[in-house]
C-alpha cells in the first residue's frame, strides 16, 4: 500500500516542478513536510489531509477549465495550511505563508500572488465569471457538499467536531445561517461540469441539513435531541 504521506510529497513535487519551470529552487520535499504537518494538526476534524487529497482529485477532474492548472494545485495545497476553527483569520494567514514560501521554492512572483489570491477567494467561493482557475478550486472546494448522503452526514458531523467549543444552540443558528446563504446563491459551482454533476445533490444535502437544524434533529441520525 502506497504511504499517504510519500504519495502526496510525490504529489507536491511535481507541481512545484510544473510551477518553477526552469527556475532553481530548494528541495521541495521539507516543504511538503511542513505542509503536511500543518493539515495533520489535532484540532482539525474536516479541514484534514483527506480534505486536501479530495481537493486536488476534484481539481484533476476540473483540470480542463483551469487556466493555469499548477497555480490552482499550488492554492489547493496553502488554502486551509492555517486552520483554527476559533479564529477568523485562516484564509489570510494561509495566503500570507504562500507568499512567504513559494519565493523560497523558486516560485515566480506573479504565480506567488496569483496562488495568494486564490487562496483568499475561498472565504467567499464568489469567483468573478471570468476567473476561471477562482471557479476550479472554488468548485473543488465546495465538491464535499454534492456527496452522497452518508459521506455528507460524516462531513457535517466533522464539521460539528470543530466546533465541539461552540454550545449547540449557538451552532444550529450559525451553521443554518452558513446553509441558508448557499442555498440563496444563483449556483454553488462555477464550471459547467462541476454544476452540472454537483449542483442537484449539494442542493439536496444542504437542505436536508438545514432542514435537520430547523427541526431540532441531529444531522448526523435524523434523531431529535
Amino acid at each position: 500500500m502506497t504511504d499517504p504521506h510519500h504519495a502526496l510529497a510525490a504529489r507536491w513535487a511535481a507541481t512545484v516542478a510544473q510551477a518553477r519551470g526552469a527556475q532553481e529552487g530548494p528541495d521541495p520535499t521539507p516543504y511538503a513536510d511542513n505542509l503536511l504537518r500543518r493539515w495533520a494538526e489535532p484540532q482539525r476534524r474536516y479541514h484534514t489531509t483527506d480534505h486536501l487529497i479530495a481537493v486536488l482529485d476534484r481539481i484533476d477532474e476540473l483540470a480542463a477549465y483551469a487556466e493555469d492548472l499548477p497555480t490552482v494545485q499550488l492554492a489547493a495545497w496553502f488554502h486551509d495550511a492555517v486552520y483554527r476553527p476559533d479564529r477568523s483569520e485562516n484564509e489570510e494567514r494561509s495566503a500570507a505563508l504562500a507568499e512567504r514560501a513559494l519565493p523560497e521554492l523558486g516560485i515566480a512572483a506573479s504565480r506567488t500572488a496569483e496562488v495568494a489570491r486564490l487562496v483568499r477567494l475561498t472565504v467567499t467561493h464568489d469567483p468573478a465569471p471570468e476567473d476561471r482557475d477562482g471557479a476550479v478550486l472554488c468548485d473543488a472546494d465546495l465538491a464535499v457538499l454534492a456527496g452522497s448522503p452518508d459521506a455528507y452526514a460524516a462531513y457535517a458531523a466533522a464539521v460539528r467536531a470543530e466546533y465541539a467549543f461552540v454550545p449547540d444552540p449557538d451552532f444550529r443558528a450559525g451553521r443554518a445561517a452558513v446553509l441558508r446563504q448557499l442555498l440563496a446563491l444563483p449556483r454553488l459551482f462555477r464550471t459547467s461540469w462541476a454544476h452540472d454533476h454537483w449542483e442537484g445533490p449539494a442542493r439536496h444535502n444542504l437542505s436536508t441539513e438545514l432542514a435537520l437544524l430547523e427541526s431540532g434533529s441531529d444531522h448526523r441520525t435524523g434523531e431529535r435531541d
